[in-house]
This record gives structure tokens, sequence and C-alpha cells, in this order.
């Protein structure tokens, strides 16, 4: 996966899940979650997840193309910082960091990103090349 594909199936996941989180599938509280107590996201986290996906599409087909590499570095880099930092204290400013899958999804993201920034995995063939 190259940085701009990671750029396009990243926004639309993260699009896709602020705007679930707003329409009590994965949030806005435990209890309007289909997953409960174990994984759901508050409204400053649909926020944040509605804006990035946003601005991650935007950049994909917006920015110059010798951009998306450093951005997808940056985009793993904060996602491995803010997925340690969820082990030590529970929220992030408005956000509700609280559960493990929150930390793991961090972490997960911060590799996929740092992967395809980097360049290591095998690149993909399709329409978003």
């Amino acid at each position: 996966m190259n940085p701009k594909q990671f750029l396009t199936v990243g926004g639309v996941i993260l699009v896709l899940v602020g705007i679930l989180g707003f329409v009590n599938v994965i949030g806005p509280s435990a209890d309007k979650s289909i997953f409960g107590e174990a994984w759901w996201f508050d409204n400053a986290e649909n926020w944040t997840h509605l804006i990035l996906g946003i601005v991650a599409l935007i950049a994909a087909y917006a920015l110059p193309k010798n951009l998306h590499k450093p951005l997808v570095l940056l985009v793993g880099i904060v996602g491995i910082i803010v997925g340690v930092y969820s082990i030590f204290t529970p929220t992030l400013g408005a956000a509700n960091l609280e559960n493990p899958a929150d930390t793991i999804l961090h972490l997960a993201i911060g590799v996929w990103a740092l992967v395809a920034g980097m360049g290591k995995a095998p690149a993909m063939t399709g329409p978003m090349t």
C-alpha cells in the first residue's frame, strides 16, 4: 500500500467511524455502542475521526504526491504516540482513551501508516495508485 492509498482508505474508514459514532452504532456512549463498554467513541473522538478522515481524503487528492509520504509517516508517529500515551492515561484532551481497544487501534493504525509511508508493503494495484 502506498501513501496515497493509505490516505484514501484510512480517510474513508475515519469518516465512517466518525459517522457511526454519532448515530448510536459505536457511540457516543458505551450504552449506545453495539460493542458496549468494550469499544465506543465519545463525541470528541467522533469529531476528531470525522475531521481527520476528511483531511486525509483531501490530502490524498489535493496535496502534491511528494507530500503524501511525509504526511503518512507523521500520522504513523502520532498514532504510535497516542497508542502508547493511552496505556498510561485515560484521556487526551476531551477524548476518551480508557479501553484497551483504543490502545490497540491507535498502535495498529500507527504501524499501518509507518509501513505505508516507508513503502515496505507490496504495492496494491488498482484505481487508487
